[in-house]
């Protein structure tokens, strides 16, 4: 699918290094993981956010925009990476926080809190959980406006279709490498939040015939609704492009045993995940998307649905940064996990 007529910004130079876990692998006991390192990609540090940006950025500069607005939960990696592209494009940036657990918000906090202030977001607003973001936005736009410049809204995970369209570039770029590796994968298993990854994830397999199936593990919500929202953003992804492929339900799978007990609350089998990766191959997870998505991998393969024979590829979306957040969850503190 030809990508070329979306304005695009290029934040990462090549593709990102897809390798195999040879210890993780052994430790688990079977099936053979791989990792698709997306973590790796620019905006200090990437993660899947950037491939998103890369398109949302070229279509904010292409509107004149000086001003990104986005929404975020506290320590929100999207929030992190779209402040980096404004900073790096010269636009200011203002964030919508919603606390969706009370209290958790920490102006002074290390990890993504300290970044945001050490890039310099131009302001921040803080709401109650369940708030309509899509509002807060959209009045932090029309403050915006009423200063005389030109606001641009990012979506939450920066997932819409224009979006969506990182990750139909993802997957050609993986189905290049897979080519010239002579690889062949059996399962890729993706995250699953706000749909964006996935569901264009989703949209580039079809689009590209790629016949590998895609295992979404939830950070936030059970696969009943879930899937939906993948649907959708997958659906949305392919008629951007033109594409005349009507989105099969069962092209979209996600499981939702690994989020609770809220989404961005430690559990024990995202610290086991963390831990073991990071004890094992030296790859830092974090502990509200990957941690949580590697704790399925781990999971489903531990109750079979996986052959030890397969190649199970996981595609590792960043987030590390939050890391400094949770250090005494991820040490051993009993009473910090839920």
């Amino acid at each position: 699918m030809d990508l070329s007529r979306f304005p695009r910004r290029r934040y990462t130079q090549g593709p990102t290094p897809l390798e195999f876990l040879p210890n993780f692998t052994r430790a688990l006991g079977g099936p053979r993981v791989w990792i698709k390192r997306d973590d790796m990609l620019g905006l200090n540090p990437g993660g899947n956010k950037t491939r998103k940006l890369e398109f949302l950025m070229g279509d904010a500069l292409a509107k004149g925009a000086d001003t990104l607005i986005t929404c975020g939960a506290p320590q929100s990696n999207h929030c992190r990476i779209t402040l980096s592209a404004a900073v790096k494009e010269g636009l200011k940036c203002r964030f919508i926080i919603e606390e969706r657990v009370p209290g958790s918000y920490k102006v002074d906090a290390t990890g993504n809190n300290f970044m945001f202030r050490l890039m310099g977001v131009e302001s921040i607003t803080v709401v109650p959980g369940g708030s309509n973001m899509a509002e807060a936005m959209q009045k932090a736009a029309d403050e915006v406006r009423a200063l005389g410049r030109t606001p641009y809204i990012v979506p939450g995970g920066g997932s819409n279709a224009i979006g969506g369209l990182g990750y139909v570039d993802c997957a050609q770029e993986l189905q290049q490498q897979l080519a010239e590796m002579g690889l062949g994968i059996d399962h890729v298993v993706v995250g699953s939040g706000s749909s964006g990854t996935h569901g264009g994830l989703v949209a580039g397999f079809l689009g590209n015939n790629i016949r590998i199936p895609i295992v979404g593990i939830g950070v936030s919500r059970d696969p009943s609704d879930q899937d939906p929202l993948v649907l959708k953003e997958a659906q949305a992804t392919l008629d951007l492009l033109g594409v005349d492929i009507k989105v099969p339900r069962e092209s979209v799978v996600s499981h939702g045993d690994w989020w609770r007990p809220k989404y961005s609350v430690p559990n024990p089998a995202m610290i086991e995940a963390v831990q073991m990766l990071a004890r094992t191959e030296a790859i830092l997870l974090d502990p509200v998307y990957t941690g949580k998505i590697m704790a399925g991998l781990i999971g489903l393969s531990r109750k079979g649905y996986f052959k030890p024979t397969d190649n199970v590829l996981f595609l590792h979306t960043g987030g590390a940064t939050a890391l400094h957040a949770y250090e005494s969850v991820l040490l051993g503190d009993p009473q910090a996990v839920a």
